[in-house]
């Protein structure tokens, strides 16, 4: 082949790759990514912010803050009083849409009733928003004494087993992002301290296939999670138990709540799988 043959098909490679890209820009919506992004900056720790701090928190000017929030406030996706900015029920519809789309409750919601009364432990199925989880569905069994998280909930992923399983799931380089912009902070005497023992923490969830977390984010609880895969076998949930310390120790979690969960969630995923 020809020197000049060569340059040609170089060329060609270039101008296609140029093509993709000036497509993939034009398709690209700022604004929208703009909005997401503030709606991502309000969490447990922050839910009500002023301009500045959606401003600091995003990197963005004012301004564009400014816009955005008013845009989400006038859609009905936040509220404003006074200085202060804060997001409304309605934004939960943007994750229940999505999760309808792949049928993901429908699917948790029978499996989780039966685990719940089999194992009379609280159940809970969690996705990750941002840096921390979100409570989509839960079952709770008839005791008097069980652990209670309301739907909607967020928790910060470091500090809960929904969370350590579904950082577990995310590639090398999301995980390097998340401890580039992590802080820390200490909710118990047993909480996670460093960056160093989260990775450690997240590995091992990732070779063990499960979470167990002791009082990390809440005395007098210790919660369990296992993955929930979909169809391609990514990673797109957590199935959860929450139980008072007083009632399980952890090694019969380990020994009898393990095998239940597994057990529950290889069932949601052959769901996924036959469709």
């Amino acid at each position: 082949m020809s020197d000049q043959s060569n340059s040609t098909d170089i060329k060609d490679d270039v101008d296609a790759l140029a093509t993709d890209q000036d497509d993939a820009d034009r398709d690209y919506v700022a604004s929208l990514a703009r909005g997401l992004e503030v709606i991502c900056a309000f969490t447990r720790d922050k839910p009500t912010m002023t301009l500045s701090d959606v401003a600091k928190a995003t990197g963005m000017s004012r301004a564009t803050a400014r816009r955005l929030l008013l845009t989400l406030v006038r859609e009905g996706y936040a509220e404003k009083r006074e200085r202060d900015f804060s997001l409304r029920p309605k934004v939960l519809q943007l994750g229940y849409s999505a999760l309808a789309s792949v049928g993901i409750l429908d699917v948790v919601q029978p499996v989780m009733n039966a685990l719940s009364q089999r194992t009379q432990e609280s159940i809970y199925t969690a996705v990750l928003t941002g840096d921390d989880v979100t409570y989509l569905a839960r079952s709770t069994p008839d005791r008097v004494i069980s652990v209670s998280i309301n739907i909607g909930n967020r928790l910060p992923a470091y500090a809960v087993s929904t969370g350590r399983v579904l950082l577990a799931g995310e590639s090398d380089a999301a995980l390097e992002r998340y401890f580039a912009r992590l802080t820390l902070e200490k909710h118990t005497t047993n909480t996670v301290r460093t960056i160093k023992q989260l990775r450690a923490v997240i590995e091992e969830t990732r070779e063990l296939g499960y979470s167990l977390v002791d009082e990390e984010l809440e005395v007098g609880v210790r919660s369990l999670s296992v993955p929930i895969y979909d169809a391609a076998g990514h990673v797109i949930a957590a199935l959860n138990a929450c139980c008072p310390s007083m009632r399980f120790p952890v090694e019969d979690m380990r020994e009898k709540l393990v095998p239940e969960l597994r057990a529950a969630a290889k069932s949601i995923n052959e769901r996924f799988q036959q469709g």
